[in-house]
């Protein structure tokens, strides 16, 4: 359901690919090894080509990592996740694999994406295209009744998608009661597993979709669009096979694991504020991520409280570990309130790729490849420096955006929430409310009430937006 369509006419990102040096084009022997890439393992795959799967992802995807088969049996669920085998086809130390190592993660922005790797292998020979027979990491989990998993392990596999839906469809046909029969129970799962997320003190940010998009008659807008139930199962299927990855590695002594802390109290406080100026029910002794989750995902003002609760999350990094395991507190992801591993988008980055090809190792009871092995320490330094990268390119598109469209109605009054009031060296922080956007604001504006604000500023050029307090300038 769309929340709010901004429309901004005549927007460039090109200053945006400059000022941050993004990538160009990749060079000749890179496309060359990806146009000859072959499955190194192929004689070692088993045929899963039976198992009818399902692709979930955003209209236009093309490079498609995941694709699933979900059933009920007599005393819970099974599982079977495929993901894109890009290590099998990828040679260690070829120019494919050492440009991937210096991208790190595939950037987008609303004019095209940065991908980590050239698009006739990620959207092309490497993807789970739908009615194409592809090679796989082929996991299988089986859960007890109330979807605890209670056995799991991940093989090299032959997997062939059948279908490929957007999360629209996918909601429509759930909502309508003819879902895919390999994913007729996936609403019912992925309830199941969030439940048992928030009871053990996890947090999901089920953060409206802000993006940047073409719109029919070619302006650009900024959508701001709450996301479908279907995004959440589907996301739980990813959090428990990753979860899943991250016992098989720590059980192995070996791997990369995504790490968090847990929040200080100052971010827990905001959050009560927020919810404060917000005018939301906000109980100190309910844990945060079950009121997150009783939130309104068709409101404007989940926006803001979704955008305040990245504030818990902040810290997360990669912990590398060979030979010695973590203790429990190190490992853990604090979102997710268990030890967590990303393995389920390897064609968008590049750690999921050596997480992957440990975990195949470790199930088949085989040695890990030295190449996984040497390259976690250069993994893990290159996504973080992508991922703060590709976190500023994305804030620099919508902050261009949000410009853009307020530039025209400079001087003018909107009604706002004061979430953080001035401080010294810090303007105050509002969630105007139309158009639903975070700013800072000039003045003094009592935290934690409404406010009536002007435009003072919205500049283009340096994507810069402020209000002002009070309205009139005075």
């Amino acid at each position: 359901m769309t929340l709010k369509r901004l429309v901004a006419r005549d927007l460039s990102f090109d200053g945006i690919r400059t000022e941050f040096a993004l990538p160009a084009e990749f060079g000749s022997d890179v496309q060359r090894d990806a146009e000859q890439a072959v499955d190194r393992h192929h004689g070692e795959r088993v045929d899963r080509t039976d198992l009818g799967l399902v692709t979930i992802d955003p209209p236009g995807s093309r490079d498609l990592d995941q694709a699933l088969h979900l059933e009920r049996t007599t005393n819970g669920y099974v599982l079977h996740y495929a993901i894109a085998d890009v290590a099998a086809q990828i040679e260690p130390g070829s120019a494919l694999d050492l440009e991937a190592r210096q991208r790190g993660e595939t950037i987008y922005l609303p004019d095209g994406s940065v991908p980590l790797h050239p698009s006739v292998f990620s959207e092309g020979s490497a993807s789970l295209l739908p009615n194409e027979i592809r090679p796989a990491a082929l996991w299988r989990i089986e859960t007890d009744d109330d979807a605890n998993p209670v056995n799991w392990s991940v093989q090299r596999a032959l997997v062939k998608s059948v279908l490929q839906l957007t999360y629209r469809e996918a909601q429509d046909a759930a909502d309508a009661g003819h879902s895919h029969p390999a994913i007729t129970v996936l609403a019912e799962f992925g309830r199941k597993r969030r439940d048992l997320g928030l009871a053990r003190g996890a947090i999901e940010l089920n953060l409206p979709s802000q993006e940047v998009v073409r719109g029919r008659s070619g302006e650009w807008e900024l959508a701001i669009e709450a996301r479908t139930e279907t995004d959440g199962w589907n996301a739980q299927i990813s959090l428990l096979t990753g979860i899943c990855a991250a016992q098989i590695m720590l059980d192995g002594d070996v791997g990369i694991l995504r790490t968090l802390p847990p929040a200080d109290g100052d971010a827990r406080r905001w959050m009560r504020r927020t919810a404060d100026a917000l005018g939301l029910p906000w109980v100190n002794d309910i844990p945060i991520g079950s009121q997150l989750a009783a939130l309104d995902p068709c409101a404007t003002t989940t926006l803001a409280m979704m955008t305040q609760a990245t504030t818990l999350l902040r810290g997360a990094s990669y912990l590398v570990f060979d030979g010695n395991r973590p203790d429990d507190q190190a490992a853990q992801h604090a979102g997710i309130a268990a030890p967590y591993a990303h393995v389920t988008a390897p064609l968008r980055r590049l750690g999921d790729r050596f997480a992957t090809e440990i975990c195949l190792a470790l199930s088949a009871g085989t040695p890990v490849p030295q190449w996984a092995r040497d390259g976690l320490a250069d993994a893990r330094s290159s996504l973080l420096s992508s991922n703060t990268l590709a976190n500023k390119v994305e804030k620099a598109c919508v902050d261009l955006t949000e410009a853009t469209v307020l530039a025209p109605q400079k001087g003018q009054t909107f009604d706002s929430a004061v979430l953080r009031g001035a401080e010294k060296k810090r303007p105050a922080e509002v969630f105007v409310t139309d158009p639903p956007i975070l700013a800072r604001c000039e003045g003094d504006p009592p935290e934690g009430q409404r406010a009536k604000l002007s435009l003072r500023e919205a500049d283009p050029d340096s994507r810069t937006v402020l209000f002002g307090f009070p309205a009139d300038g005075s």
